[in-house]
């Protein structure tokens, strides 16, 4: 069997000093936000080459505080993708604006900067890239167009966590920047938890008060803020694992080349040589997705499906008022997409192995 995900080999690395950090939260007693969320935030912000780092209780909050502290109001438009996890939009609707969407790149799967400009209105407030997969979105263009109409522009790197842009990382790029530390991720947590990333003292200062109920000081409530704290637990053990991030993403670069060299015609999102993917996810497009999949479930290996169904044709979110054939890049990848087996320690035998089993699986089904 060939996982499609193995968390246990990460943790068996660096399992004494995970209990060793748990172990200090426990003894110190601060267990919530505290010096191992505090240690956590510099070492992140560090990382990602911004000046500061908020953590915060998970990735949807980190997206709808970013929203909330660039101003985001109820009748304002901010501007996403519908190829993305349900929670950029959700975090939308939570600052009580109205999501508008354009298509992805058939390239990249990320967002259509030449799409962009005719989606923006007089109520347009932000941009929210998303980038796909560990890949950025073409930032250049977007962020011009943005400057031009003096609009925020927010990241979504929920996935991408040491992702590159022309040497510049993730998250560094627009006002804000936005990740997740879902257990899953490139960086993950033994639980939930994200972080806020930005350059703005006062955007970072914003999110601190309202991550922590809209108090500036104990019982001194400034704004209606919300319970998005991290805990010391998650802090000290994002702490511990920050450390390996470089070379685990290197293990996840290595894999993705392989499967670059070994699957021939089969197609798949292609990174500009600009781009440091980092590849959270190794996804393919194939016709007859769910016999290809199921042939691979009986070879044993592991495959899921990010995502199958476009935002805006979610039965939660037909409110909108798109239909099917609005998007029509979106819903053909959705159709078509396929997540082979990606993490750090996926041997190359596994991948040969993987690739093997995907072009038998392709190729039966064209004979």
């Amino acid at each position: 069997m060939i996982p499609f995900l193995d968390l246990r080999r990460q943790y068996d690395q660096v399992r004494d000093d995970i209990e060793a950090a748990v172990k200090g939260v426990l003894d110190s007693g601060q267990f919530i936000l505290g010096p191992a969320v505090q240690r956590f935030e510099g070492d992140f912000a560090r990382y990602c080459r911004t000046e500061h780092a908020v953590a915060v209780s998970s990735g949807t909050a980190a997206l709808h505080l970013a929203l909330l502290a660039a101003g985001v109001e109820p009748g304002d438009e901010v501007i996403t993708v519908p190829m993305t996890f349900v929670a950029t939009v959700a975090a939308i609707l939570y600052a009580g604006a109205r999501p508008v969407f354009v298509d992805v790149d058939e390239s990249t799967w990320t967002m259509d900067a030449a799409q962009l400009e005719t989606a923006i209105t007089p109520r347009t407030k932000a941009i929210l890239p998303v980038h796909l997969h560990g890949l950025m979105a073409d930032m250049e263009p977007i962020l011009a167009i943005a400057a031009r109409r003096g609009i925020a522009v927010i990241e979504d790197a929920a996935q991408a966590h040491g992702a590159e842009y022309r040497e510049k990382r993730a998250g560094s790029m627009g006002r804000l920047g936005c990740f997740s530390f879902y257990p899953g991720k490139n960086l993950g947590a033994c639980g939930e938890g994200g972080a806020v990333v930005t350059d703005d003292p006062a955007l970072a200062e914003r999110v601190r008060v309202l991550r922590d109920w809209g108090q500036v000081r104990k019982y001194e409530h400034l704004f209606q803020g919300f319970n998005y704290r991290m805990d010391g637990i998650q802090g000290a053990i994002l702490g511990v694992k920050l450390r390996h991030i470089e070379d685990w993403t290197e293990g996840r670069r290595r894999a993705a080349a392989g499967y670059d060299r070994n699957l021939g015609a089969i197609r798949r999102p292609s990174p500009p040589d600009h781009c440091r993917h980092v590849y959270h996810v190794y996804a393919v497009r194939v016709v007859d997705r769910d016999r290809v999949r199921a042939e691979l479930d009986q070879a044993g290996i592991g495959t899921g499906i990010h995502y199958p169904v476009p935002v805006h044709l979610q039965p939660a979110y037909a409110g909108l008022g798109y239909r099917a054939g609005d998007f029509p890049v979106s819903e053909r990848i959705a159709a078509e997409t396929l997540s082979l087996p990606m993490f750090p320690e996926l041997e190359d035998g596994q991948v040969e192995e993987v690739c093997r089993a995907v072009i038998r699986a392709v190729d039966g089904g064209e004979g």
